[in-house]
């Protein structure tokens, strides 16, 4: 169950049914031990991909010590090393690399080899950025081609394409085409969306944006999944569970009657006919309560893709749009920003920012000024901000970027003034346009739903004046937190 669920990406459940699994195994006896190895292994699995390595560390050495098989120790050995690999311990990560490719089980695996040798030559390069790692990739890769190994040219097509990056763009827009396409071939949306971000950095500025826009469709569908996998195994599991109590309970109940034999024949009557119509009863709520969490868990998930996703893509052409001299690094940092929120989205919460936040919220709102249209910010000042929590700061980023894209795509402004006031215990932030506005009887969409879900949630209040000739004008007030 840990190893599935693992590989749906519930690293979090996956390390608690491998704990669970550990307490009913015994190292000292011989018959249990190399299942205690592999329950260490998958925990060193989920711990590495949750980004704990030194954890990871100790689970993969735990599970080292366990074993007694040829086979397993490769395995592990080599999950060793490509953690040590992470935290960029090079030095440890080459040590284990050439442990394996000396041992006669890993000589006698042809594709096992080539599979180790590329990832030795892969941490020899990332230590000295002066090694030549290319003759390596490419002869591992002629052997993959050889032996129509679709999974294993697709690792060898994303070392290529990450060696050449800097080295030969060119030969590296090269390989991020073959790995798109390999992977497309697989089937397999993870090496499609990690060829699509090198190709979004390598190509130029109009093929980019149609690599967003695959890119943006391709995160969406894999998160969505991801999400029903979780809540369908979490179902699962409950279930699995409640049947195994109710068949304890009956035992426990036949057992204890076993001599009362007419006394117990009514009894279990009136239980399997009462079980029966509490079970149906309870599977329906059970179902109907599974479905409420899967949407919820959808809403969330959207949620989270439009203003995490969504409005950072959107932000970011609008950049690329208005400006003419394109900071080309500028760009790729904010596309690299967005990846890894999109990566582990469902995990996402609130970080402490790496620059002020009177900075973030000027960068947002003149990010959106044109020749056409200026941007005006007043009371935006760096005091304003001190006694504002993380939380709340990351609210409103939200909401005043999705205010600036709603006022791009719909309201033909020229000008836009943003105005902050700090009252003493309350905050107030002034929207004002000068553009179509918003007619009386039409209904918000899911982006400015989103906008007044979070304003609840820092409880504050948003209001729109439709009341103007011209333009759209918004209050936003909250706490001070």
């Amino acid at each position: 169950m840990a190893i599935i669920i693992g590989e749906k990406g519930d690293y979090f459940s996956s390390q608690d049914i491998s704990l669970s699994s550990i307490d009913f195994l015994d190292s000292s006896k011989i018959n249990e031990r190399e299942l205690l190895s592999s329950a260490y292994n998958e925990l060193g699995k989920a711990s590495h991909a949750l980004k704990k390595y030194d954890e990871a560390e100790k689970f993969y050495n735990k599970a080292l010590s366990l074993t007694d098989s040829g086979n397993s120790k490769t395995i592990y050995l080599n999950n060793l090393a490509n953690n040590y690999s992470h935290k960029k311990q090079y030095n440890k990560a080459i040590a284990c690399y050439k442990d394996l490719l000396s041992m006669e089980i890993i000589k006698s695996d042809k594709d096992n080899y080539v599979r180790i040798l590329s990832n030795y030559a892969k941490t020899r390069w990332l230590k000295d950025s002066n090694f030549d790692a290319a003759p390596i990739f490419l002869k591992v890769l002629r052997f993959r081609i050889a032996k129509n190994d679709l999974l294993g040219r697709n690792a060898s097509y994303s070392h290529l394409t990450h060696y050449y990056f800097k080295k030969k763009p060119d030969s590296a827009l090269y390989y991020a085409n073959e790995m798109y396409r390999i992977a497309k071939i697989n089937k397999s949306p993870l090496d499609q969306a990690e060829a699509l971000q090198m190709l979004i950095k390598l190509s130029p500025s109009l093929s980019s944006k149609l690599y967003f826009d695959r890119y943006q469709d391709l995160t969406d569908s894999i998160y969505i999944a991801t999400s029903n996998d979780k809540n369908q195994f979490a179902l699962i599991r409950y279930e699995t569970e409640k049947h195994k109590a109710d068949n304890l309970i009956l035992q426990k109940e036949n057992s204890e009657r076993k001599y009362q034999i007419i006394i117990i024949t009514s009894v279990a009557l009136f239980i399997l006919l009462g079980g029966i119509f509490w079970y149906r009863k309870r599977k329906r709520d059970i179902e109907t309560q599974s479905e409420k969490a899967i949407t919820d868990s959808k809403l969330k998930t959207s949620k989270k893709v439009h203003d995490v996703v969504a409005n950072g893509l959107y932000r970011v052409m609008t950049e690329i749009e208005n400006q003419q001299d394109l900071d080309r690094n500028h760009v790729l940092d904010k596309i690299e920003d967005l990846y890894e929120k999109s990566r582990d989205i469902s995990y996402e919460k609130p970080t402490e920012a790496n620059k002020p936040f009177h900075e973030t919220l000027s960068e947002i709102l003149t990010s959106f000024a044109t020749e056409n249209r200026k941007v005006l910010i007043a009371g935006n000042d760096a005091e304003l901000w001190q006694r504002v929590s993380e939380r709340t700061k990351y609210e409103l980023e939200h909401i005043i970027q999705e205010l600036m894209v709603n006022m791009k795509k719909h309201s033909q402004a020229s000008n836009v003034v943003m105005r902050f006031e700090n009252n003493g215990e309350q905050i107030k932030i002034y929207y004002t346009d000068n553009g179509v506005g918003m007619p009386k009887n039409k209904g918000f969409n899911n982006g400015l739903r989103n906008t007044g879900n979070r304003i609840e949630e820092i409880n504050g209040a948003i209001i729109f004046d439709t009341e103007v000739e011209k333009g759209f004008k918004i209050q936003i007030s909250f706490p001070i937190s």
